[in-house]
């Protein structure tokens, strides 16, 4: 007895043999696939991070807008604008947006950092 044979519209409106429509072949993925894999998002991701316009490298961006600083120093709008006003972030103000130059914010953040006290040893 033969191959049962279909009509099928995925294959012009044809008779085509029963077999050829449900089988598909298979691709086996090995671990040294997945760990190749891994490396490459692994360096996309790292491309991208490098890429970003918060990059930690002042010659990328010198000036950030305010948004930017608030992602990068995890402040709320108004927390921005208290720095602002109380003097301790520097800004310029072009066309009613904000911008502070990279080495300021290195600075306010330097300025605020807090010396930790050694361990005491526990008897």
């Amino acid at each position: 007895m033969g191959v049962p044979w279909v009509f099928c519209i995925a294959h012009h409106m044809t008779f085509v043999p029963y077999k050829s429509i449900f089988t598909m072949p298979a691709n086996i993925l090995t671990t040294d696939d997945l760990r190749e894999f891994k490396l490459e998002l692994l360096q996309e991701i790292k491309k991208l991070i490098s890429s970003s316009n918060l990059s930690p490298n002042p010659e990328a961006k010198r000036f950030l807008k305010s948004s930017e600083v608030q992602e990068l120093l995890n402040l709320s709008p108004t927390s921005l604008q208290n720095l602002r006003n109380a003097r301790e972030l520097p800004f310029s103000k072009v066309n009613g947006t904000f911008f502070y130059d990279w080495n300021d914010i290195i600075e306010l953040i330097a300025q605020n950092k807090k010396e930790t006290k050694p361990k005491r040893k526990s008897n």
